[in-house]
């Protein structure tokens, strides 16, 4: 046996348990940061070949490592623009310099130009919804944009949809012609409502809907544009161009449903192209009755407020309460979670031993729900990480005690000379 070895192995092991307060210091100062995950040191022995009836000392190793898989609880806030995730998925971050890193720290806000940042001043990333439905790009970050919110813009958005719902009366006598979808004079209809669309330039049209009944279980229905209405007491004939699209629904006469027709088609006045679904009509013996009339687009207005959904869809609501998506923030994720590298900021990059970044979308291949208004917490229990203290601190002294039996050994050894 080896004096120098014996005080060696102290060294060892105080150095190992300085490591372990190191972790258990830096856990107790971020107990409250958010997205935070506990360090923690893993030991392992160095043995040193040995004779028979001669032992040499090794040591210990120590490795650190992050709880990262190990998710915190959330905390509920009244700030829509705070993120956190649900089950596992990292959000995709960029620094200043542009280097892409994954984070659970989600308390994001937006700065002078819009940009979400959060606390460590990392901005969030994702796709733009600006070239229709984005998809994610599943093994790299290209693709990602930063996420901005520009509320001081006044953006305006063309109708393209529209859904009527509507239910027609059985027993309405049929109407003999003109029909209004023949747009001649003197034309007579069963049923009449209007609906609110959007021109390119977000100016409001009003279209009028006609339905009139043509036969035993068969409608026809024509769409106007009401600016081109006649003048007095009947509207017919519009002007030239007044006809937007006209269409023969058919229905069965014993459930009522609709079996043939449904969907009108036409560009709205100075608009965009745009489809008026009309699937859900029915015909049963009730009163005309408007169950649903709704149609996308917006007049020209500011962002009010953001929304998000679970899946990370991020949703503009305009001032007049239109909504428009904007954004769809991706999740990454990694095969080894606990082996990323940490970084400043509450951030990890991926190492060898972590596997290859993921990309996808929330609540999808796994990956956990994305929560607005709420944070992720750091996982530290502060209990177990007094006890961890108090444990390396006598593991510390035990060790330093074998350092000075070493030592006061050595000097005995030098002493015999004298």
């Amino acid at each position: 046996m080896s004096l120098y070895g014996m005080m060696r192995t102290g060294v060892s092991g105080m150095a190992a348990q300085a490591n372990r307060l190191s972790t258990v210091a830096d856990n107790i100062a971020n107990s409250s940061t958010t997205g935070y995950k506990r360090a923690f040191t893993e030991f392992s022995s160095l043995v040193l070949p040995s004779t028979p009836g001669s032992y040499n000392s090794g040591g210990v190793t120590t490795n650190v490592l992050n709880s990262i898989s190990k998710q915190g609880a959330l905390q509920y806030t009244t700030s829509t623009t705070d993120l956190a995730v649900d089950g596992n998925g990292f959000f995709v971050v960029r620094d200043a310099s542009g280097s892409p890193f994954l984070t659970r720290a989600g308390s994001f806000v937006p700065d002078g130009q819009g940009r979400l940042i959060n606390a460590a001043g990392y901005q969030l990333m994702g796709y733009s919804y600006a070239n229709g439905v984005p998809a994610a790009t599943a093994n790299g970050f290209e693709g990602l944009v930063p996420v901005q919110i520009s509320a001081t813009e006044l953006t305006a958005l063309p109708t393209k949809n529209g859904i009527f719902t509507a239910n027609l009366p059985s027993d309405a006598a049929v109407v003999a012609p003109p029909l209004p979808s023949g747009n001649a004079a003197g034309a007579t209809y069963t049923s009449k409502s209007s609906m609110v669309v959007y021109d390119n330039l977000g100016a409001k049209k009003i279209l009028d809907v006609y339905y009139t009944k043509t036969g035993a279980n068969t409608w026809d229905v024509a769409v106007f544009d009401q600016s081109k209405a006649a003048s007095g007491t009947s509207s017919f004939p519009y002007a030239a161009g007044g006809l937007l699209d006209s269409d023969s629904l058919t229905f069965d006469g014993t459930t009522g449903k609709l079996t043939g027709g449904g969907t009108l088609s036409f560009t709205v006045p100075g608009g965009a192209p745009m489809t008026l679904d009309m699937s859900k009509m029915t015909q049963l013996a009730s009163p005309y009755t408007v169950t649903k009339a709704v149609t996308d687009g917006n007049g020209p207005s500011t962002i009010e407020r953001v929304q998000f959904d679970t899946d990370g869809t991020m949703y503009a609501q305009y001032a007049d309460g239109s909504m428009k998506p904007l954004f769809k923030i991706p999740l990454a994720d990694v095969a080894s979670p606990d082996r990323l590298i940490q970084q400043s900021g509450n951030v990890f990059s991926q190492s060898s031993d972590s596997g290859e970044v993921q990309i996808g979308f929330a609540d999808s291949g796994g990956r956990g729900k994305m929560v607005s208004g709420a944070v992720e917490n750091s996982n530290v229990d502060i209990a177990e990480e007094l006890t961890a203290m108090i444990e390396s601190q006598r593991n510390y002294t035990a060790n330093s005690k074998v350092f000075q039996t070493g030592a006061d050994l050595m000097d005995i050894l030098v002493n015999l000379k004298r």
